[in-house]
């Protein structure tokens, strides 16, 4: 297969792409887990080198931006609470924290995005992401407090303490 004749297609349905081609790079990769990590723990780097090389390739995604389906990506994600009120509420916040996060250095993002996200304990993150555990702890609490920091400056209508 040709990367370029599949590249519209691949794009608008990248989700679905990443996770074949996830499996299948486990299917060719196999025989290299040497079963030091939880087999759950080398697939997440599986699919995180893979993602990483897809985000390469095409840099400027934005939530705003139609999809596929011709809908903003960010009408897709879902609000908690039930009353039309809670959820204008709850969608506010979820798009003062996305923003938030979106704004993190790429090395924070992971890690939140592997903690909260993917459920992953510290140590599973640090096999992950290749790093030592005290580099995710410490890239954990700058993005937490990068975060806090941010949220609260909106939610208080950017006044000052």
């Amino acid at each position: 297969m040709r990367w370029h004749a599949l590249d519209a297609a691949i794009w608008t349905r990248w989700p679905e792409y990443l996770f074949q081609q996830t499996w299948l790079r486990v299917m060719e990769k196999i025989r290299h887990y040497d079963g030091r990590s939880s087999f759950d723990t080398w697939l997440f780097s599986v699919a995180r080198n893979l993602a990483i090389d897809h985000l390469r390739r095409k840099r400027n995604i934005s939530l705003d931006e139609p999809d596929e389906s011709g809908a903003a990506r960010v009408e897709r994600l879902a609000a908690g609470s039930a009353d039309p009120l809670g959820q204008l509420l709850e969608s506010e916040r979820g798009v003062i924290l996305a923003a938030a996060v979106h704004r993190l250095p790429a090395i924070h993002r992971e890690v939140v995005s592997l903690r909260f996200e993917e459920g992953m304990r510290l140590d599973q993150i640090a096999e992950v992401a290749g790093v030592p555990l005290s580099t995710v702890k410490s890239r954990l609490h700058r993005a937490l407090e990068s975060l806090r920091g941010v949220v609260e400056s909106q939610l208080s209508g950017g006044r000052s303490k």
